[in-house]
């Protein structure tokens, strides 16, 4: 397309901007490895976190310590509160549908909420690792601790480098 410059234009699809949501309480939320998962604050002590999951398709879920003790809230029948509040993180960070798409989980027609993607989850729990969401999460977490620097970060290169041109 060109602008009569000389000048040639890329189009691309742009996301909505995402709304603030409260790190504390969960600070690491991700759709990756065919689940939706994170690092979620305990509720009554500071220095503990759990790492919950959800898998994509079955529904599985799973809440433990980072070092593998299982959530005290978790059971059979129902997800624990660490599980609620990673997927409302998620809708909140991805949005209703997204997450619903990713988790292949069916809202029916019409808006939905994170209370609705809930309600249609149906899995079991199923024990998995924590490890490999945790280290992602302190891997995150060290990219806080970069200094400020006005040029290109090796870390953070996973920008892709050609611009379209149509």
């Amino acid at each position: 397309m060109s602008t009569g410059g000389g000048e040639r234009r890329g189009i691309g699809r742009v996301a909505a901007p995402v709304p603030p949501r409260a790190l504390a309480k969960v600070p690491f939320a991700e759709l990756a490895d065919g689940r939706l998962q994170g690092v979620v604050s305990s509720g009554s002590e500071i220095e503990r976190v759990y790492v919950s999951s959800i898998t994509a398709g079955t529904h599985a879920y799973y809440c433990s310590t980072n070092n593998n003790r299982p959530c005290g809230g978790l059971n059979a029948w129902a997800m624990c509160k660490h599980l609620q509040a990673l997927v409302d993180a998620a809708a909140l960070q991805y949005g209703v549908d997204r997450v619903a798409r990713y988790l292949r989980a069916d809202l029916g027609d019409g808006p939905a909420s994170a209370a609705d993607l809930m309600d249609a989850l149906r899995g079991q729990q199923e024990k998995q690792p924590a490890a490999t969401v945790f280290s992602g999460f302190l891997r995150h977490l060290g990219y806080l601790e970069l200094p400020d620097v006005a040029g290109p970060v090796p870390e953070l290169d996973w920008f892709p480098t050609e611009r379209v041109v149509l």
